[in-house]
């Protein structure tokens, strides 16, 4: 297996670092448009062995990344760039016969007259309509296979092969414990993706209503998270579990709730009201003249990189599936989880917890696929494939996985 790991930030480098200890494949061409920002995170793994290697490329051009998979000889891309370039590079792969990973899907659209009613362009919508190019052309494209969507999903698809006979609702739970020392406000992954996630209308599905959206931090619940990490308050998000369990797993219900807390969901509720959640670009005067910046970029640009934030940060990230229904006859409500130490993270990979557990799941996905464990082709989540080899080896990597039975 060649790969060409497209986006060198914190979840990109620590994708190297834990490959490097995998022998699965043969090589991996990691490209950034900053190429330094690339060859430092080669030669942070650099073994002597030439299985590493940089490139610059500019994930937004399709031709330019097909080029660099053609060029490079590579069979798979996997995408650790931000939701906006996902369609280039999920194009690329399938113009240069390659398969594909991602960690998060093509981004959604409110509906235009009732956004807190009905869906819009879902998420994903964009990758779900060429499926039949990718089945055609015998390629995968395995989308939201990182730890949520990702590992969330593998857990929906094991507890309904393995626990449940009938599945009520599934209910994604994501929460932490996460402090960083000197800052009041630094969110631990990408501030441009959690502004997407936090404040787009969160979809929920039900059986006989199919999808549909509700209010921004809707249905506030306080859930009790394991390994000491405790209650923690969550709310409705967007998030693409809810547009993928539904399509290979029976369930009641599906939603997605993060533990954001007041200060996070007021600090978001500010950034919408003076309109730096914006994507688009606003003009702004500077010394030079006028220019051209978008607001999300800015305030990106103000806050700290997630991936710096590892040495000052201390506490546990939990990510997990909630599943509640029926064991032969009996009800049954079971939480299986996976948890992940940021000192321990640190001291093994050098990568802060939440980068960290979204990148081995990925790196997990791409070592199924080079045994043929995990085959097939089209557009599919994590959760039409089978889930037990997917957790057996997350264990092997030295990181398992629990089951809380309520």
């Amino acid at each position: 297996m060649r790969v060409l790991l497209v986006g060198a930030g914190g979840v990109g480098t620590a994708i190297t670092r834990i490959a490097a200890r995998r022998s699965f494949f043969e090589a991996m061409v990691v490209a950034d448009r900053d190429l330094a920002r690339a060859e430092a995170a080669v030669a942070a793994v650099d073994d002597g062995t030439g299985r590493f290697s940089a490139a610059p490329v500019d994930a937004s051009d399709e031709a330019a990344v097909t080029a660099l998979l053609t060029e490079r000889g590579c069979d798979v891309l996997l995408n650790a760039t931000d939701p906006r370039f996902v369609m280039p590079l999920f194009g690329a792969a399938l113009a240069a016969g390659a398969d594909y990973l991602d960690m998060a899907m093509s981004l959604s659209r409110p509906h235009p007259e009732r956004p807190y009613e009905e869906c819009g362009v879902k998420l994903g919508d964009a990758q779900f309509e060429r499926a039949a190019e990718w089945e055609k052309a015998g390629r995968l494209a395995l989308v939201g296979m990182g730890v949520e969507p990702g590992l969330s999903d593998v857990f929906a698809r094991y507890a309904a092969d393995e626990l449940f006979d009938t599945i009520e609702e599934i209910g994604v739970r994501d929460g932490a414990n996460l402090t960083v020392d000197g800052y009041d406000f630094a969110p631990s992954f990408s501030i441009w993706t959690t502004i997407e996630e936090c404040l787009n209308p969160p979809v929920v599905y039900e059986t006989g209503r199919g999808w549909f959206t509700t209010e921004p931090f809707s249905e506030p619940e306080v859930f009790d998270f394991p390994e000491g990490i405790g209650p923690v308050g969550c709310v409705n998000v967007e998030h693409e579990e809810v547009l993928l369990m539904p399509r290979w797993v029976d369930a009641g219900r599906v939603t997605f709730k993060y533990g954001l807390g007041e200060e996070f969901i007021g600090t978001l509720r500010t950034l919408h009201q003076l309109g730096l959640d914006r994507t688009g670009p606003v003009t702004v005067q500077s010394d030079r003249g006028p220019v051209r910046v978008s607001p999300r970029d800015v305030v990106a640009a103000c806050l700290p990189d997630p991936a710096t934030l590892g040495e000052r940060m201390h506490g546990k990230t939990c990510a997990g599936t909630w599943v509640k229904g029926t064991k032969d006859g009996r009800a049954r409500e079971v939480y299986l989880y996976h948890v992940v130490d940021n000192q321990w993270s640190m001291r093994e990979y050098g990568s802060q917890a939440v980068v960290w557990q979204t990148a081995v799941n990925p790196v997990v996905a791409l070592e199924l696929m080079a045994a043929g464990t995990w085959a097939g082709s089209g557009v599919l989540g994590p959760e039409a494939l089978a889930p037990r080899p997917f957790l057996d080896l997350l264990t092997s990597y030295g990181s398992p996985w629990g089951v809380r039975e309520s």
